[in-house]
């Protein structure tokens, strides 16, 4: 069996596999009671609709209307497939419907419709109206998409787009403009050839006449040629494009000199002599599907001053409909926009544009199993994958629908907007984003023992970037540079130390850890030879304010890295035990687990202090700790060394700390749950709320727990966050990537503030 022949039986078990397609409806309230089923249908039901016959607008507010949007086909120019009908598109419209839920947490009926004129399928859509919040139009063969488009949007209240023409547009409009940025061409002087007269060609040519393209600088090519005003075959909207020279009729001809090639046409139509044909510095966006008008290898190297956009995800910049689409009806469902106008289509592709200026979260070098993306030649629009593609995006649409008078609905705090787009993916890290600020405000230096890794130094270079910290890189300066240089990690200047080669000021470190491990076994020789390890250097850089923090432990085991800062830094005043503590990022918010990493098996007096700490270092996030000592058992209901030492230290935390939120001892499922709680032990000081903060009996407990969540629960854990150290020192867990250290050392900035 060959690959196409897999391929194609992969695509056919994928959708046909367990429950058929690839989407369906999912209940967003209760239905476990009959009282729940009461509400929701009748007798209940009837509630909401007599408050939406007395006030229409309350569709929003009592149905999904405003988070529903229609994808609708009649199944006439479906992908490269053509004429294949609507029940044949139904994979398709299902797929886009799949796109919207998981990039911008959209609901998506996809309806595939017999109608075959246009005035059949206005009045079809026209009639749908009351239940939708929005309509994405897909797949519509040109010239009829125009009409439809056109009569939907005059005649219908709430947003309409068809992706086809505007998608396109819009993501190539982006990448446009940071192509000529880097190509240093004027978009007002460029000349542009256009290889195909579709519906997303037209619409591609009058975005970038918006942008600020001559329409004498362009000529335009369909399958009979060159579109002139000679021509007596096409319709209106495409003679609006025709240009009067007569000098010129081939592709081949106009490519000479040209300064943009764009095309939605058909596979090899453009040569490697047409490419070293045009301007200095071309560009050429090649998105005819599955093969472009001239394969991207030949293109590039036919000439090194190209920049070279396809439609495929094999090669640097895919030109993805999905960077545009869910935002831009995000926006606009948000908003209660009564059309997506042309304001809102540009704002979306200058935020596009914008973005992809920015600094690339790793996550997405990690997907692409790329180092070091950034804006140039090979990165002129963002990765579909980018988060922060719903902030921005989503944003710039919103503000543009207020600003142009489309908006029913106002929003008045963006940063609260901000927030909610990150709940809907699952991806609120409000408290991350909040460290993240806060270390920002008074960035500390911070020293690397391990800047031998490009982990390390991609992380150094990324808070050095954002401001968030200083680096200072411990280890072989040779090496050290030769990894920079490999990755192209752009640092300036940076301060690189090898402790190994001895300093001025490794005497004066030796020398006070002698003083302090003299009677602990440690000679001054053997002292002089430890500083010499990068976790002494760095733990003593700290102790002398050298550095304000030290970040370790992910090349190495927590104990090897947590000792040397215990015999050069030691405890804070008071503190008899150092604990661990893990944040888990959940949907649910943050969630502390302590001890994790350092103490077997404490006693119930260690478990008031460690509670103690945990207690104040969450106050520091801005967060009131809800804490659950956690067992087997709840509240006496079994006994055994286990029970009673979590439940004897209840008791010491609630005499030590009166005003701290704890219970104990209680089973994990009780702590998180409140109602659960609530109903069985009505008593407990939790109640009203889960707890935030769990205290495990020992540490066996807790490293599996957080280890769990971890792979099964698709958590983030940020730690772990060592407590009780006299000076800031964070061991990484081995293996972290590049976010889990970013966030790391934002914590010991902080924690160093």
């Amino acid at each position: 069996m060959n690959k196409a022949t897999n391929r194609k039986q992969d695509a056919l078990d994928y959708h046909a596999d367990g429950r058929p397609g690839k989407i369906e409806v999912v209940p967003s309230k209760p239905t476990n009671s009959q009282r729940d089923l009461a509400l929701a249908y009748s007798p209940g039901v009837a509630e909401p609709c007599m408050e939406i016959y007395r006030n229409p607008e309350d569709v929003y507010k009592y149905t999904a209307k405003g988070n529903l949007v229609a994808v609708i086909s009649n199944g006439t120019a479906v992908l490269g497939l053509g004429n294949i009908g609507p029940a044949a598109s139904k994979p398709v419209m299902e797929g886009k419907g799949l796109l919207f839920k998981i990039f911008a947490d959209i609901d998506v009926f996809d309806l595939e419709i017999n109608a075959t004129t246009a005035d059949e399928f206005v009045n079809v859509v026209k009639a749908l109206e009351p239940t939708f919040g929005g309509v994405n139009l897909e797949d519509i063969a040109a010239p009829m998409c125009f009409e439809i488009e056109r009569r939907l949007k005059e005649e219908m209240n709430i947003p309409v787009m068809h992706d086809d023409q505007h998608g396109t547009a819009i993501i190539t409009s982006a990448a446009l403009l940071n192509a000529c940025e880097l190509q240093h061409k004027k978009i007002e002087k460029i000349k542009l050839v256009v290889s195909g007269a579709g519906a997303a060609a037209v619409s591609c040519i009058k975005l970038y006449l918006k942008l600020g393209v001559k329409k004498e600088n362009m000529l335009v090519f369909d399958k009979d040629g060159i579109v002139n005003t000679d021509r007596t075959d096409l319709d209106p909207m495409r003679m609006e494009f025709a240009t009067p020279r007569k000098d010129i009729s081939t592709l081949a001809e106009a490519m000479k000199g040209a300064d943009v090639f764009l095309g939605l046409s058909a596979a090899n139509v453009v040569s490697v002599d047409m490419v070293q044909s045009m301007a200095k510095n071309p560009i050429v966006f090649a998105l005819a599907n599955p093969d472009p008008e001239i394969a991207y290898d030949l293109a590039i190297n036919s000439r090194k001053d190209i920049i070279m956009a396809t439609g495929r995800s094999d090669f640097p910049n895919q030109v993805n409909n999905v960077l545009g689409f869910p935002y831009i009806f995000r926006g606009a469902l948000d908003v209660r926009a009564t059309s997506i106008n042309e304001e809102m289509k540009l704002a979306a592709v200058r935020a596009i544009a914008e973005l992809t200026k920015l600094p690339v979260p790793e996550i997405v070098h990690l997907a692409y199993k790329a180092k070091n993306l950034k804006f140039g030649k090979d990165y002129i629009i963002p990765k579909p994958i980018d988060s922060r593609l719903i902030g921005i995006v989503s944003t710039a649409v919103a503000k543009a629908a207020m600003e142009s008078g489309v908006a029913r609905k106002q929003i008045t705090d963006w940063n609260a907007y901000q927030e909610e787009l990150q709940i809907r993916l699952g991806a609120d890290d409000k408290i991350l984003r909040n460290l993240a600020s806060k270390a920002k405000s008074a960035p500390k230096r911070v020293v690397f023992a391990e800047a031998d890794n490009y982990k390390i130094l991609k992380a150094a270079q990324i808070v050095k970037d954002e401001g968030i910290a200083t680096p200072i890189l411990l280890g072989n300066v040779t090496k050290i540079q030769k990894i920079i240089l490999e990755h192209g990690i752009e640092f300036g200047e940076v301060e690189i130390i090898d402790p190994w080669q001895g300093t001025e000021e490794s005497d004066k470190f030796a020398d006070h850890l002698f003083q302090r491990r003299q009677r602990r076994g440690i000679t001054l020789y053997e002292a002089k030879k430890l500083v010499r390890d990068r976790n002494y250097y760095g733990a003593s850089m700290v102790e002398f304010g050298q550095a304000d923090a030290l970040i370790s432990g992910l090349t190495k085991n927590y104990k090897s890295t947590l000792k040397p800062a215990l015999q050069v830094i030691g405890t804070k005043p008071g503190v008899k035990k150092i604990a661990g503590m893990y944040m888990m990022l959940t949907k649910k918010g943050p969630v502390f687990l302590g001890d994790t990493t350092v103490n077997p098996d404490p006693t119930a007096q260690d478990m008031v202090d460690i509670t103690g700490m945990i207690n104040e270092t969450i106050k520091e996030f801005n967060i009131t700790p809800r804490i659950a000592l956690l067992s087997y058992s709840n509240f006496g209901s079994n006994t055994g060394s286990v029970p009673d030492k979590m439940r004897i230290a209840t008791a010491l935390l609630k005499e030590k700390y009166p005003d701290m939120i704890v219970d104990g001892e209680m089973q994990a499922n009780f702590a998180m749950n409140a109602e659960l709680l609530q109903s069985n032990y009505p008593f407990s000081s939790l109640k009203g709320s889960p707890a935030n903060t769990l205290i495990f009996p020992n540490l066996e407990s807790g490293n599996v727990a957080y280890k769990l969540l971890q792979e099964l629960g698709n958590v983030e854990a940020v730690g772990p966050i060592l407590l009780g150290l006299n000076k800031p020192v964070h061991v990484l867990q081995m293996d972290s990537s590049v976010r889990e250290i970013v966030n790391m050392i934002t914590i010991a900035v902080v924690d160093a503030q």
